[in-house]
């Protein structure tokens, strides 16, 4: 039961932060970002943003700083549209998941050449 609400918030959290960095976010620094999942802590006073950044790791550096720089922004967002006991602070982190699948898929490309 506690599994399937976490689920919930998680997902709620990842679909207001998303919106509102697509939308209203004016920051230069942050560039073509997606966000891929939110893990909250138990007591919901937490939320690990994992995000996904088009560009180099200075682009990615970049984007990182302005989505912290706006953490406050997006954080109000979601007290303003969910109803939860607690906002949770919003900490940006990026998802390698991405890279490690095209490196994979590149290593096995790499390996089917050879024979």
């Amino acid at each position: 039961m506690a599994a399937a609400r976490m689920r919930r918030v998680n997902e709620a959290v990842r679909e207001v932060v998303s919106m509102h960095i697509a939308d209203d976010l004016r920051d230069p620094r942050v560039g073509f970002v997606t966000v891929t999942s939110v893990e909250t802590s138990p007591d919901l006073r937490h939320a690990r943003v994992y995000v996904t950044v088009l560009g180099d790791e200075d682009a990615r550096g970049a984007a990182l700083a302005g989505l912290g720089s706006a953490s406050g922004f997006l954080q109000a967002q979601i007290a303003r549209e969910l109803r939860m006991k607690n906002t949770p602070t919003l900490d940006f982190v990026y998802d390698e998941t991405t890279d490690r699948g095209f490196r994979i898929d590149q290593l096995i490309r790499d390996e089917e050449e050879r024979g």
